[in-house]
């Protein structure tokens, strides 16, 4: 146990020493929360359907948290271990007593603290700035955001597991990354995309934890979303059997 604790330590530390993890996860949502919350403030957003009651910095905030967990699992744990394997960081921790699963353990407790620290600051500068409502039940909105997290980050081992370089992984995983960044509705609703756009949304991933969170944020019964909930569990046990068989030291 000490020694998992010391590595999920150094873990930590070299997560906030990368500008761009720190950036990513922490900063740059909120950077979309003051975009939008000066143009819109957290005003009624009727044109949104569903969203009847609701500001518009409301409706966002549970959007840019999806984005969080699409870019941390997509890109922190796809790049970190990635790199790790490369560089010959994991094969020179084969030769020790630390095993495959303390490592992969300790980079999941990482980039999930880090995430929901992205989570924890979105809300308490949405409640402090633009006075925002939680309608819904805490425990469920975090048992979503659990869901979501640990779906995404079965996406990233298994990026990191099958790209032969760092350079690949980084670049595979924009090419998922963006586009649902766009079509989910992480950062525009869906129900103000075209149909055709709404159609291509539903083979998005992302989509379904901006679903969850959403309809969860408002105080919608697990009931409501069961396929958000299905797709996102399938997602979780198939990542984690394909990162076990791809996993690689070197």
């Amino acid at each position: 146990m000490k020694s998992f604790l010391k590595m999920t330590w150094m873990e930590a530390k070299l997560f906030l020493r990368e500008p761009a993890n720190a950036f990513f996860t922490l900063l740059f949502p909120l950077v979309m929360l003051f975009i939008f919350g000066s143009i819109y403030s957290n005003q009624s957003a009727p044109s949104i359907p569903g969203a009847s009651g609701q500001g518009t910095v409301e409706t966002l905030i549970p959007a840019l948290i999806a984005m969080v967990i699409g870019m941390t699992g997509l890109m922190a744990i796809t790049m970190t271990m990635a790199s790790y394997r490369e560089n010959g960081v994991l094969r020179r921790l084969s030769t020790t007593p630390v095993s495959s699963l303390f490592v992969l353990v300790a980079q999941v407790v990482v980039v999930f603290s880090m995430t929901a620290l992205g989570m924890l600051l979105l809300v308490i500068v949405g409640k402090l700035v633009y006075h925002v409502r939680i309608p819904g039940n805490l425990l469920d909105i975090l048992g979503g955001f659990i869901l979501g997290s640990l779906s995404f980050f079965s996406i990233g081992f298994i990026l990191a597991g099958t790209m032969p370089t760092t350079r690949t992984a980084q670049i595979v995983a924009m090419l998922l990354l963006y586009p649902m960044l766009i079509l989910s509705g992480a950062a525009w609703p869906r129900e103000l995309m075209p149909a055709t756009v709404q159609k291509i949304s539903a083979f998005m991933p992302l989509t379904y934890v901006v679903n969850l969170l959403r309809g969860l944020w408002i105080g919608e019964p697990w009931g409501n979303h069961l396929l958000d909930v299905g797709v996102l569990l399938g997602m979780l046990l198939l990542g984690i059997i394909i990162s076990a068989r791809t996993f690689r030291w070197e």
